[in-house]
């Protein structure tokens, strides 16, 4: 009786029989435990100093005012662990491939005759043609003249970069010509119409440089056709009409040039300026013809 009160007094502990299992333990379990709590000895301070361990030993760095100059050089070099090269920084310029264009009566045979006088290393293309020869042109410098054959033979062969029927008469542009020159570095200038210059932008992209010559204005230009005298007034009205159209088409070029009345140096220095601008870019363009 008196056992069962004591029992009843106790209080009541739900009783685990797993709790009193002890695990056994493993020499290599323990000290995988105890290596987790371990923590990392390399504090920054001890890294800093491997890695300083590391840099090569600067030499001490003469005063500026009173060292030579070489040996402040070597110094230098001796302190930033590597020698100063003396490779140009700035990226070699590429050779351009320049398309001027723009209407008639604008200046573009003046203004590509003073640039081949100025400029060194820069070769105007001969276009290769069908038409005969007029009196004082001579073949090789002012076109190429073969038959009509022999230019749709070049056409066959692909050795044209660009050509077009005018006035019932062949013109284009011979490749080989272009890649000759390139390889010996020369710039490349191409005169070609409107149409032209809007085949080869098919053809060349981005990758070649287009200018767009106009006179000071629309009236200007009217004016400089009429003082050639060398249409008859129904040539003339389509010269006007064509000169107006193309006109328009002067968002498709990278640059516009203004050839003003009795200003062709002043144009000449601005796509001189251009040409140069154009190789000083970090990204310059690459021609492949």
């Amino acid at each position: 009786m008196l056992i069962r009160r004591l029992c009843a007094t106790i209080p009541h502990f739900s009783f685990n029989p797993l709790l009193l299992t002890k695990k056994p333990t493993t020499p290599l379990l323990i000290f995988h435990q105890f290596n987790q709590k371990i923590p990392n000895l390399q504090t920054p301070k001890l890294i800093s100093s491997m890695a300083e361990s590391r840099r090569p030993t600067a030499a001490p760095i003469p005063a500026v005012e009173t060292a030579d100059r070489n040996e402040l050089y070597r110094a230098l070099e001796t302190s930033v662990g590597s020698s100063f090269s003396s490779e140009p920084l700035a990226p070699k310029p590429r050779p351009l491939v320049i398309v001027i264009s723009g209407p008639s009566g604008v200046g573009k045979d003046c203004l590509i005759k003073c640039l081949r006088e100025d400029r060194e290393n820069i070769h105007f293309v001969v276009t290769a043609t069908s038409r005969p020869m007029r009196p004082g042109e001579v073949h090789g410098k002012d076109y190429f003249f073969v038959s009509k054959e022999e230019f749709l033979k070049m056409v066959e062969n692909d050795e044209l970069l660009e050509y077009a029927l005018v006035y019932g008469e062949y013109k284009g542009i011979p490749k080989q010509q272009i890649r000759d020159y390139m390889a010996k570095g020369y710039d490349i200038v191409l005169r070609v119409d409107i149409q032209g210059a809007s085949t080869l932008r098919k053809i060349l992209g981005d990758s070649a440089m287009f200018v767009f010559l106009v006179a000071e204005s629309e009236s200007e230009l009217v004016m400089r056709l009429i003082d050639r005298r060398t249409e008859s007034k129904e040539a003339l009205l389509v010269r006007v009409a064509t000169a107006k159209e193309e006109l328009r088409q002067m968002k498709n070029f990278d640059y516009v040039v203004v050839n003003a009345e009795g200003k062709l140096e002043s144009c000449v220095k601005v796509v001189e300026s251009i040409i140069d601008a154009e190789k000083a870019k970090v990204v310059q363009r690459r021609v492949m013809v």
